[in-house]
């Protein structure tokens, strides 16, 4: 079975089948000429326009695996009958690791030792701890459970918060009553009209004086301009690894707000990352070739 890739990772994570032929296409160009009856195409998280566009003319289309848990920018140019599988499982452990990073450098305060550094001043202080901090996380999906995971052995406490309740996780529509007494709030929530500005200046008036507010999932999920007025307010910190824009634009408030971490979408970003999504997709197109069900399935119907 002919299957898509976007780079020589793909042609190496397939080589060994015996049932796949993995042929590489370029992002901006047009499909291999004699390849346009390939079944499976693979796609990054960037060009969903150019490439999406392009779904139609692919005439046996039946398969879009995404190397990102993020889906939502290929919605709109899904063919009908043809099913969309993410990325879930390949970056949910950087994610969460570097949210964990985040928070112990804000209660660890090492951004003012870092700066007691450059200044060669010794200035010894007490700072406040990760142990008994009362985590709300915002998505209990795969990152929301790395994350949890991953806070464990610091002994907080973690609360997941998912679109509806189940075990071991409360409904959103039950938050606002988790946050007078929360010292984070952890964005991890995809791109939709019902997560766009979840985080918004009601929301955070919500929030306790000097609780954190996190963001690794989507910018849209938090308001910039009700975050940047508890911030130069002083009453919140905050962490974000995404924007609203994005990329930030040169000058924008966030750059120089006070209490604020911000990194340039990089809680992904680290070594073995590509390794690890393809090995997902890879799981995901066996399952496919063998006539089953991608375990990852987020949209279209199994035929």
């Amino acid at each position: 079975m002919k299957v898509l890739v976007p780079d020589d990772l793909g042609l190496e994570a397939l080589a060994d089948s015996t049932t796949i032929e993995a042929v590489r296409y370029e992002p901006g160009e047009p499909w291999p000429a004699d390849h346009v009856d390939a079944p499976v195409v693979v796609v990054g998280f960037e060009h969903a326009d150019a490439i999406g566009a392009r779904f139609a003319e692919l005439t046996d289309l039946r398969l879009v695996q995404t190397l990102n848990a993020g889906y939502e920018q290929w919605l709109r140019h899904l063919p009908d009958g043809v099913m969309l599988s993410n990325g879930r499982g390949a970056h949910g452990g950087s994610t969460a690791e570097w949210t964990v990073a985040v928070l112990l450098a804000i209660y660890r305060e090492l951004p003012t030792f870092a700066a007691d550094q450059a200044e060669g001043v010794w200035r010894p202080r007490h700072t406040e701890t990760l142990i008994n901090k009362r985590v709300v996380v915002l998505g209990a999906g795969d990152l929301g459970a790395n994350l949890a995971a991953r806070l464990a052995p610091f002994e907080a406490e973690v609360t997941l918060v998912g679109r509806s309740a189940r075990p071991g996780v409360v409904a959103l529509r039950e938050v606002d009553a988790l946050l007078p007494t929360a010292d984070v709030v952890v964005a991890m929530l995809p791109d939709s009209d019902e997560t766009r500005h979840l985080v918004d200046a009601g929301f955070l008036a919500k929030l306790g004086d000097g609780a954190v507010v996190v963001n690794a999932g989507r910018g849209s999920a938090v308001d910039p301009e009700a975050l940047l007025a508890e911030l130069v307010s002083g009453r919140l910190r905050a962490a974000l690894d995404v924007t609203e824009p994005e990329p930030l634009p040169a000058g924008h408030p966030l750059w120089s707000a006070p209490g604020l971490i911000l990194t340039p979408h990089v809680a992904g970003s680290t070594a073995g990352a590509w390794e690890r999504a393809w090995q997902v997709a890879r799981r995901q197109i066996d399952a496919y070739v063998a006539g089953g069900t991608p375990p990852n399935l987020v949209a279209g119907q199994p035929h």
